[in-house]
């Protein structure tokens, strides 16, 4: 027994030096895409903005100001205000917190909940794996704005219930990837090797198999944030999602819609700033799906 667990520990050191080349790999093949490496920079900014958003406003986001309402963007206010008279450009940059963090906490929620059900339904097969799938199937057959719409609805408009929704609605893609991924790998030398020390079977699935099937969960997982904020940002226009006088770019685009044919700047910048962060997230995205590529390897 002592000599298969040297050979676990060489394996698993191989498997680590393995994996330090491949990031390195990986980070070579994605620093050759400009447009990668755009999206990744805007992603960047908006984090910081994200958490610096109480430096950088000029205004707080919920400050009124009625002698100055529908003012065109100029340099007191560069983005002009709303019909309460705030500073649009400020309630952007607080929206950005907002946005980032549904996006990102939705996709958390359907990455480990899917990743889960996924990594269980392609280890042990069988009636569970057909008991997973199907309901996973059902899920599916709904589509995904529907059915957050449907989960919002039943659990009331606000920031969780926004964000509960809007990952149980995500949740069979990365189940149907990770099990896909799981299948190819379970029956790998590593995987058996482990078998063979006695390693409990939930050991071996959150030790060895879900970290060789992450490549294509952070692809989709990149891709999922870009949808997951403008799930949010539809619901929020529809009135279903995070409520005034919070800040969110879909709420702010529903509450410009109204005067747009005047005062067109109050849906230009909102919309602007879904566009080019869905914008950046999509071409990362991309990047990262061509830079883990093992075709793409030279």
């Amino acid at each position: 027994m002592s000599g298969v667990n040297i050979e676990i520990n060489k394996e698993m050191n191989k498997t680590t030096k393995k994996r330090t080349s491949q990031l390195m790999e990986v980070w070579k093949r994605l620093r050759k895409n400009k447009l990668a490496l755009v999206g990744l920079g805007i992603i960047a900014i908006l984090l910081l903005v994200a958490i610096f958003a109480d430096f950088i406003a000029p205004y707080a986001y919920d400050k009124q100001n009625l002698e100055a309402t529908f003012q065109f963007p100029s340099s007191e206010h560069i983005f002009g205000t709303d019909e309460f008279g705030r500073d649009i450009f400020s309630r952007i940059i607080y929206g950005s917190r907002i946005s980032l963090e549904v996006g990102f906490i939705a996709v958390s929620i359907a990455v480990i909940t899917g990743g889960v059900l996924g990594a269980l339904a392609g280890y042990y097969g069988g009636m569970l794996d057909n008991i997973i799938m199907r309901f996973m199937d059902i899920l599916l057959a709904i589509p995904q704005i529907l059915l957050a719409i449907s989960i919002v609805a039943a659990l009331g408009p606000g920031l969780i219930n926004l964000m509960i929704a809007v990952g149980i609605s995500s949740i069979p893609g990365y189940a149907r990837i990770v099990r896909a991924s799981v299948l190819s790998i379970k029956d790998q030398e590593f995987v058996e090797a482990a078998k063979a020390a006695g390693s409990s079977n939930t050991r071996i699935i959150f030790k060895h198999i879900i970290p060789n099937v992450m490549a294509p969960i952070i692809v989709q997982a990149t891709l999922g944030v870009a949808l997951a904020i403008l799930t949010a940002a539809g619901l929020s226009f529809i009135g279903l999602g995070i409520q005034p006088p919070a800040p969110e770019w879909g709420s702010m685009l529903s509450g410009g819609r109204g005067y747009i044919r005047d005062y067109w700047y109050m849906t230009l910048f909102p919309g602007l700033a879904i566009v080019i962060t869905i914008f950046a997230l999509n071409v990362l995205g991309d990047g990262l799906r061509d830079a883990l590529d093992p075709k793409l390897k030279n």
